[in-house]
């Protein structure tokens, strides 16, 4: 017990470290749309080795927040642990120019246990999107040389409690309450660098923090059926519930001068006299269903294929009052497919090399954003990668550590493509809990 329990404050003290870590230090100017871009479920070095293939996916030593269903795979009398890290290397290029950068962070942590026979349970914190980008433009105005400056950073986090019924031996049945919560902050800075002695220009910022604090539902099932005595055939089924959230705004456009280095306000253009820089704005989640089939032969190969649907991508966020301009970025429909592929290890062999697990998958992404060009015709940017990894079994297969490298790819060159490999490592153990000792 002493044991559980330290994993159980640790895992505390992690998810609380989880959320100021959980942003993204990249610089990646598509993550200035919406509440910004996302790493799900690619974030998991397990998942990301799979190519993201996750609806029918269960195992007993590790927590799958993708399908809720699947935490019915954790047996009785024990406890399992689970947390990754990531880090990530991108590169934005276009036409004329290219950027390259670096960062690392926890990706995820996780515990699960179960409640009675039947019924399973899960607590994860991961992070759910992240807005990180910085860039100059400038141009030339009447009388002036102006430098625009757009910058923000945050993003939201997903913190869940999730349960599992088995409904039969092979049938389960579960859902996940969501908490989301964090802040985004946003803002554009205009300079100006006078030419005509005759013309002034004043320099002026535009900012505004969002603040995300709502529950979500999703739901899961997932089926397992033996086929003779060496198949199994897997069938997951997922669904994200539609729902309209409110987020607060709080907004400020003003402009200022600069003496010895130090800004100094000059006049509040937004708000208005006598009105609030405190609003409301919405956050909109769109139903979301997800189906997985997969085909095994028992400790040799797994095949596994996902699809994802849903009207828009990510969540859709509304400002009412626009005050940064208005985007160019629409919702659209939005498709995604993973195919995944494992070469299994055999937990009872004597050379530890043939008990590895090994893996490899590819995505492919249609509508991840999409934009409406100057000349008026949308462009629809998609996204595709792959994945390679390892799994490593540790204390006779209770435990084990995962090993994954990734690459995407997001946008094009004539507009902006980003490109970024990540490495993966994650730790996944179960302990027994609660057995009573024969003998002291």
């Amino acid at each position: 017990m002493m044991k559980n329990r330290k994993h159980i404050v640790l895992a505390l003290l992690m998810a609380l470290g989880l959320g100021a870590s959980a942003q993204n230090g990249l610089n990646v100017p598509y993550s200035q749309y919406g509440i910004g871009l996302t790493n799900l479920p690619y974030n998991m070095p397990a998942v990301a080795a799979m190519g993201g293939v996750t609806y029918t996916s269960a195992a007993n030593n590790s927590i799958n927040p993708f399908n809720p269903a699947s935490y019915a795979a954790i047996e009785k009398e024990s406890f399992v642990f689970d947390m990754g890290f990531r880090a990530d290397m991108s590169s934005q290029k276009d036409n004329s120019a290219s950027l390259y950068d670096a960062d690392g962070n926890l990706g995820y942590i996780a515990v699960g246990f179960p409640i009675t026979r039947w019924w399973k349970t899960a607590f994860a914190i991961l992070p759910l999107s992240d807005v990180s980008y910085e860039s100059v433009q400038t141009a030339t105005t009447v009388g002036a040389d102006v430098r625009t400056r757009y910058e923000g950073d945050g993003g939201v986090s997903r913190m869940m409690w999730g349960h599992a019924f088995n409904l039969g031996k092979n049938l389960s049945l579960g859902f996940n309450a969501n908490y989301l919560y964090g802040g985004i902050t946003r803002g554009i800075t205009y300079s100006f660098t006078t030419t005509d002695s005759s013309t002034v220009y004043m320099d002026s910022r535009r900012q505004k923090t969002t603040l995300v604090s709502n529950f979500s539902f999703d739901m899961g099932l997932q089926y397992f059926q033996p086929l003779g005595h060496d198949y199994e055939l897997g069938i997951g089924l997922t669904a994200a519930l539609p729902r309209t959230m409110m987020v607060k705004d709080n907004a400020l456009a003003y402009t200022f001068v600069t003496y010895s280095g130090n800004e100094y306000m000059r006049d509040t253009i937004f708000p208005n006299p006598g009105e609030d820089a405190e609003y409301s704005s919405t956050l909109e989640q769109p139903l979301q269903l997800g189906m997985g089939l997969s085909f095994k032969k028992n400790n040799h190969w797994l095949v596994a294929i996902d699809g994802t649907y849903a009207p828009w991508s990510g969540l859709k966020y509304s400002d009412k009052n626009d005050l940064l301009g208005q985007s160019s970025m629409q919702y659209d429909d939005n498709l995604r497919f993973n195919l995944g592929f494992q070469l299994l290890g055999d937990l009872g062999a004597t050379h530890y090399v043939r008990r590895i697990t090994y893996s490899a998958g590819a995505h492919y992404e249609s509508g991840r954003l999409r934009f409406v060009l100057a000349d008026g015709n949308p462009y629809k940017l998609d996204e595709w990668g792959f994945g390679l990894g390892a799994t490593l079994p540790m204390r006779k297969g209770r435990s084990l550590l995962n090993i994954s490298a990734s690459y995407s790819s997001l946008g094009t060159g004539d507009l902006l493509r980003h490109n970024c490999f990540s490495i993966g490592l994650s730790v996944s153990s179960s302990d027994s809990w609660f057995v009573k000792r024969k003998y002291n």
